[in-house]
């Protein structure tokens, strides 16, 4: 027997499931404690968007004929320190991508290497929270194939992206991802934009592109992977510069 599928029926199916959900959550809101978690705005987006959505559902990608005329700079543009001012000088030539922590088999990779190993290309949308937007083509190695290569531990609950740019008085910069994002399709570590290696505004050697979430998660100048089963001791403890800073969520999903 055939179902036929209506757009009512999907109306009211998901009527149906936000109703359950939010059943549970009043169920949930008697319980001090879980109302305090549950109910912060970021872990209420995180829990409704990956109830809503696969773990694997994909962001939206485009056709060549989208891509911005200018993909423009979000956050630093160049760290400007001496350390990066030497590697950028030599073409990154001696820049090296520790992946540590809680892994069994720690590595260090080149350019090079990255370069001849499998990629993924993906034409998405970069949405900042100052309110603009830009669609570019990204190439990079799949988050998940380093993270195979290096051994992941099964303790570790996040990955922290440390970054070669100076945030400013607190610190580095730094990000962080949780196991989700971390294994999803189109994480990728990024190192061509637009068919081109990527500019020093745009990231150069190396960028995050985590592609379910704002601009400022998607980490640049990339230095080090590292898998840790907790972030209350990185930098502010928050899980990134401008949510230790600045107040920003940790999860930035869209």
């Amino acid at each position: 027997m055939s179902i036929l599928i209506t757009r009512r029926t999907l109306v009211t199916g998901a009527g149906l499931t936000a109703a359950g959900m939010l059943a549970g959550c009043d169920r949930l809101s008697r319980n001090e404690s879980a109302r305090e978690l549950l109910f912060s705005a970021e872990n209420f987006h995180r829990w409704a968007q990956r109830s809503l959505l696969a773990r694997d559902a994909l962001a939206r990608e485009y056709r060549p004929d989208q891509i911005s005329p200018f993909f423009r700079s979000n956050g630093t543009s160049n760290p400007n320190t001496e350390d990066y001012k030497a590697l950028w000088r030599d073409g990154f030539a001696h820049w090296r991508l520790r992946i540590d922590g809680l892994v069994a088999r720690p590595l260090s990779l080149s350019l090079a290497h990255l370069h001849a190993l499998p990629h993924r290309e993906q034409i998405t949308r970069h949405d900042c929270v100052e309110g603009w937007s830009a669609i570019g083509k990204w190439r990079g190695v799949p988050l998940g194939l380093l993270l195979k290569g290096a051994g992941l531990s099964t303790r570790a609950r996040y990955l922290v992206f440390h970054c070669a740019d100076m945030g400013g008085p607190s610190g580095p910069y730094y990000e962080s991802i949780d196991m989700v994002d971390a294994w999803h399709p189109q994480t990728i570590l990024a190192f061509a934009l637009n068919d081109r290696p990527l500019k020093v505004a745009n990231g150069a050697p190396l960028r995050l592109r985590v592609e379910r979430q704002l601009g400022y998660k998607q980490a640049k100048y990339l230095m080090r992977v590292e898998a840790v089963e907790s972030l209350s001791q990185i930098y502010g403890g928050k899980g990134g510069y401008w949510e230790d800073v600045a107040g920003y969520d940790w999860y930035a999903g869209i």
